[in-house]
């Protein structure tokens, strides 16, 4: 079990109206439970949390994402990936995203937070990424559930999440049991694709997940249209993938400075900028950025520390970045750009034959 509170108020149907009238600004007076928090079992009292809406549970609002980087051929050199996490854990991080469909990721989060004997004090959020062998055959889920728990050495997961809607509608249901059972704590759907949101926003809009989770950046606010006003009126959680455009928008500004005002709100790096953009909008409870470097590790956890910006200063944020030439073509750039990994899934991958 997740050593978090666990304090159950009513989710008030009117938060959404309320934090309109009231801007981003005046958010923590009104909801103190989407900003800082109270001591939470082992995490620093200085940092940003935000609540779980259906429960009110406390969440550290930088978490840890693990696609591609945690996943590490066996025999490979893999310790800077384990002080990546204690370095994340002792930051207050504990909100730790990964999937079976991400290679070893599995593997190594449970190896690493076993080794530093942390595991018990993490909030593990999982997926599944299965379909069956018929229309509503949940078998296969069942089968990669038990396995994800085996690799993370967990007898319960705290989220599980239908991994980009395949076979939506059965594995939901599934989880709606895993749930139930008290396999799972939270039950939700990600997707990192805009394009797909159509298909996204009405699970949330029914109410039917605890968390949903969602690519939102500075470049990529389609988000913003459905999702996130969704989420505020059904109370459920906003978890962010790909809050750096896997890498891309650290090219836009590549030997820039930070603008000055960026101090008003404690960011030391473009890193920090980045995220405490996108964990101040009020629907977002985490953004889960991934890394294999240690001090890019320090530089993430470091946008815990401080104040959030308001909504004039996220406005702010957004048009100085509109300023920098590139900034409107982040999403036609190469991923990764400078990056390389050498995983299971990149061994996996086809390299299209030349053409002769």
């Amino acid at each position: 079990m997740s050593h978090f509170d666990r304090i159950k108020p009513p989710v008030d149907a009117s938060r959404r109206t309320t934090l309109k009238a009231l801007g981003l600004g005046a958010t923590a007076l009104a909801f103190p439970g989407l900003m800082r928090s109270t001591p939470v079992w082992g995490i620093p009292t200085d940092i940003i949390t935000k609540a779980v809406p259906r429960t009110g549970e406390k969440l550290p609002a930088i978490g840890l994402g693990t696609h591609m980087t945690f996943d590490v051929k066996p025999g490979k050199p893999r310790e800077h990936l384990r002080e990546v996490m204690r370095i994340f854990y002792e930051g207050g991080g504990r909100v730790i995203d990964t999937s079976p469909l991400y290679g070893l990721a599995e593997v190594s989060i449970g190896d690493y937070a076993t080794a530093l004997d942390i595991n018990s004090e993490l909030f593990i959020a999982d997926k599944t990424w299965v379909t069956g062998e018929w229309l509503g055959d949940d078998s296969h889920a069942q089968q990669q559930f038990r396995r994800s728990m085996e690799r993370l050495w967990r007898d319960q997961i705290d989220l599980m999440q239908c991994h980009s809607l395949v076979n939506a509608r059965t594995v939901i249901q599934a989880m709606q049991q895993w749930k139930a059972d008290g396999q799972i704590r939270y039950l939700g759907a990600s997707h990192h694709l805009p394009s797909y949101y159509h298909l996204v926003a009405p699970w949330v809009e029914k109410g039917t997940l605890d968390f949903v989770q969602v690519r939102y950046s500075l470049a990529t606010r389609a988000a913003e249209e459905r999702i996130l006003p969704a989420a505020m009126d059904t109370g459920t959680a906003v978890m962010v993938n790909m809050p750096f455009e896997k890498a891309r928008l650290f090219k836009v500004v590549k030997g820039r400075p930070l603008p000055d005002f960026a101090s008003e709100i404690g960011c030391e790096t473009w890193a920090q900028f980045f995220l405490k953009w996108i964990i101040s909008h009020p629907a977002v409870t985490c953004a889960i950025p991934a890394t294999t470097k240690p001090k890019h590790q320090a530089d993430n956890i470091g946008a815990l520390k401080g104040p959030l910006p308001d909504k004039e200063m996220r406005t702010r944020m957004l048009k100085h970045m509109e300023t920098i030439p590139e900034f409107d073509k982040v999403a036609n750039m190469p991923a990764y750009p400078g990056k390389s990994f050498d995983g299971v899934v990149k061994r996996g991958s086809r390299t299209p034959a030349k053409a002769k």
